[in-house]
């Protein structure tokens, strides 16, 4: 399971115009589910989110966590993460996860963040053409790989 981690001031998905989530002060989430991911993935890869300490204390440093500023999070599906683009110039998608799979592994990773403290957890539609907005903060953008986790 991949993550790229948006520090973000604000943040909202709409699909077809209409807002299906947002937030202010937090983290947008774009997550991609592979082949064999399982809800191990999704456990581990939301507990390191929750306590990841990219938010700035009174000092400017990087001391605070998600959980230690009561942020929010917008959570975005995106196969487009499980590209492999070592062999021509067209992506390949096989390891993503077939919609089966990943879809309800995105929305047990979507709980986990909350059963991790997060109080609030904003999602788009899994498989939608979603547009995204956001006003990234620093900008600080970190990615994930559950696999890379101990």
């Amino acid at each position: 399971m991949k993550a790229v981690i948006q520090r973000v001031s604000q943040c909202r998905v709409t699909v077809d115009g209409n807002v299906t989530g947002e937030i202010s002060d937090g983290f947008l989430i774009l997550l991609g589910v592979e082949q064999n991911d399982t809800e191990k993935d999704a456990e581990k890869l939301s507990a390191k989110i929750a306590v990841l300490r990219i938010f700035t204390d009174e000092n400017d440093k990087m001391n605070l966590s998600l959980k230690d500023i009561d942020g929010e999070v917008l959570v975005v599906s995106n196969f487009t993460l499980c590209a492999n683009c070592r062999k021509g110039r067209r992506p390949n998608f096989e390891n993503a996860a077939r919609p089966e799979t990943a879809d309800p592994l995105y929305e047990y990773f979507c709980q986990c963040m909350l059963s991790n403290g997060i109080r609030k957890v904003e999602k788009g539609i899994f498989g939608a053409d979603m547009k995204v907005s956001l006003l990234n903060d620093g900008p600080v953008t970190i990615i994930i790989n559950s696999k890379d986790l101990a």
